[in-house]
């Protein structure tokens, strides 16, 4: 038995391996590997005959599989199925000419649906010509996501933490094989926000799912995200009355401010600023003088509550609940997400966090009601409230066998982002600097003037997937990723390289634009009181035992914090 088994793991191996020929294959000048294209071998009618029993750890349902001609520029099958219990997974499979590449994407917020959505990887040429297959899950829940579908579901917990995605795979790798008569050649996953906490759970618990994987403004360290980040953003900005100190009305004086103070300090006044860190300003700056019209400054109470939602969250003696600076200057138009327009408004803010507080971050101790006054901001209340990081959270910098597996990865971030700051990633970078050969494999790209996952005032439309796939294709190593609006482009460089005007032409245009390497990285640094959470051994697998959620191991450091002990 145990040399049959061999067998057909070997088998198994040849049918879903890159095929040989193909790195055999001549490059394309975007350094992408010129692959034939492949038809199927079977019609998209016969797909919901197929069984896959085995192809991962549980039931596979195929409900549907549907020809697409519509709305896309190449006809697709379009399969629909889950994997059991609550799964539900959408795969595209093109009909007339696939180029045996398969790019999953990820899932916003807390998912819950299943919508192939490519985000800043739409303007890829494989995309927009519709010659990858591609597949997407809602990670084990439908709806709901004010997080209540996982009260009492431990199972969709573990799905939407890191089983869904990988099952996902498996699944899609599988249909694509038995569509065409052969494995992908070559596998990426791009995702943003959750779906770069999903991508970066991939390369960290699963390595051999993706060969190259773009991750966008990633959620990684999700339950300091939806508790303490997004808490203080409204806690902060109440008085006693439990109203809202600062108004979205006023946001746009203090964007003037940041940029009249700091604009010009990369050299060029644009509108944006190209490394917020190097920006050091001082909302008493706009205090009101004697007689000053309320309209036209701040009162103290609100350049105070200013200068903490940019610094972040804090206990009584001043120790940081996440990295320093929660929001970047220049970012304050965005802020509305989270400053409301009335004193009495709402907080998309307060959503965010209240849903992972009651249904999230006590798996043992879930409470639909409680509130944001319940959530303790000292040292021993941050421990006790983050313990679910340890199979939610996607913190490990240590991707040796993601990196020796051949897998490359590009990690970005909006300097923007209202949601998720990019301070969150930097400390990552920084950590997988420290524990990586992270040239070899990691590349990481800030944005300036971008908002959560796009939009806000810079140029906000990139591809962020051929570089990945060129890289992993050819060995091409990423470089300018050129970003663009509807009236301006401007080159992007890996971190720390940021892009300088050469002096001539129009400060709109990409090509007036050079690399420059600063001597020194600007920044606050990456002390704070969860930074051990940059860690390998914090994390555990669960599964589902008499209805409880139950990890392994049992005890770690965290838990052990946690615990008070």
């Amino acid at each position: 038995m145990p040399g049959l088994k061999r067998c057909l793991i070997a088998i198994v191996l040849l049918l879903t391996a890159t095929p040989a020929v193909a790195d055999a294959r001549p490059v394309t000048s975007d350094g992408l590997r010129d692959l034939p294209a492949i038809h199927p071998v079977m019609t998209c009618g016969d797909v919901p005959q197929l069984d896959l029993t085995g192809v991962t750890d549980a039931k596979v349902t195929i409900q549907s599989a549907t020809v697409v001609t519509t709305g896309t520029p190449k006809p697709y099958c379009e399969v629909k199925g889950t994997v059991a219990p609550a799964n539900t997974v959408v795969v595209r499979l093109p009909i007339d000419g696939w180029t045996q590449r398969y790019v999953q994407t990820g899932c916003g917020g807390l998912c819950g649906s299943a919508r192939i959505d490519y985000g800043q990887a739409s303007t890829c040429p494989l995309v927009v010509d519709g010659s990858l297959a591609g597949a997407t899950t809602d990670m084990g829940h439908q709806g709901q996501n004010d997080g209540s579908w996982a009260l009492d579901n431990p199972q969709a917990q573990i799905d939407f933490a890191y089983r869904g995605v990988h099952v996902t795979s498996q699944v899609a790798k599988a249909l694509i094989s038995r569509f065409y008569g052969r494995g992908p050649a070559y596998s990426y996953f791009t995702g943003c926000s959750d779906g770069g906490r999903e991508a970066l759970m991939e390369a960290q618990r699963y390595p051999d799912d993706f060969d190259g994987i773009a991750a966008g403004a990633p959620a990684n360290d999700m339950a300091v995200q939806n508790t303490f980040h997004h808490a203080w953003n409204v806690v902060a900005n109440l008085d006693a009355d439990g109203h809202a100190t600062l108004l979205a009305g006023k946001l746009p004086l203090v964007h003037t401010a940041v940029l009249n103070a700091c604009d010009a300090l990369d050299g060029l006044r644009d509108g944006q600023l190209d490394d917020p860190r190097r920006c050091h300003f001082d909302p008493a700056a706009l205090v009101c003088a004697t007689g000053q019209a309320p309209a036209t400054c701040l009162s103290p109470a609100e350049a105070t509550v200013v200068r903490k939602l940019h610094d972040g969250a804090v206990d009584a003696q001043g120790r940081r609940l996440e990295p320093a600076i929660a929001h970047e200057w220049g970012s304050e138009l965005e802020w509305s997400l989270f400053v409301p327009a009335t004193p009495t408004g709402p907080s998309a803010s307060a959503n965010f966090a209240l849903s992972y507080l009651r249904y999230l971050a006590f798996p043992g101790a879930q409470n639909p009601d409680f509130r944001l006054s319940d959530l303790k901001f000292t040292v021993a209340s941050f421990w006790k409230t983050v313990q679910s990081s340890s199979y939610l959270a996607a913190m490990d910098p240590d991707l040796t066998r993601f990196q020796r597996g051949g897998g490359k990865l590009l990690l970005w971030h909006g300097w923007n982002d209202q949601h998720i700051s990019p301070q969150s990633t930097l400390a990552y970078w920084d950590a997988l600097r420290a524990a990586t050969r992270v040239d070899s494999f990691a590349r990481l790209y800030l944005f300036p003037g971008v908002a959560h996952c796009g939009g806000g005032d810079g140029p906000n439309t990139f591809d962020v997937l051929t570089p990945v796939m060129a890289w992993a294709e050819s060995g091409k190593q990423p470089g300018k990723v050129v970003a663009s609006n509807a009236t301006r482009s401007r080159p992007a460089y890996p971190y720390p390289t940021v892009a300088r005007y050469d002096g001539t032409g129009s400060v709109d245009d990409a090509a007036n634009f050079v690399p420059f390497t600063p001597r020194t990285e600007p920044g606050p640094g990456y002390h704070w009181v969860g930074e051990r959470l940059y860690s390998s051994d914090y994390q555990t697998w669960c599964r589902v035992v008499g209805g409880e959620l139950v990890c392994r191991p049992a005890k770690t450091w965290l838990t052990a914090l946690g615990s008070g002990t």
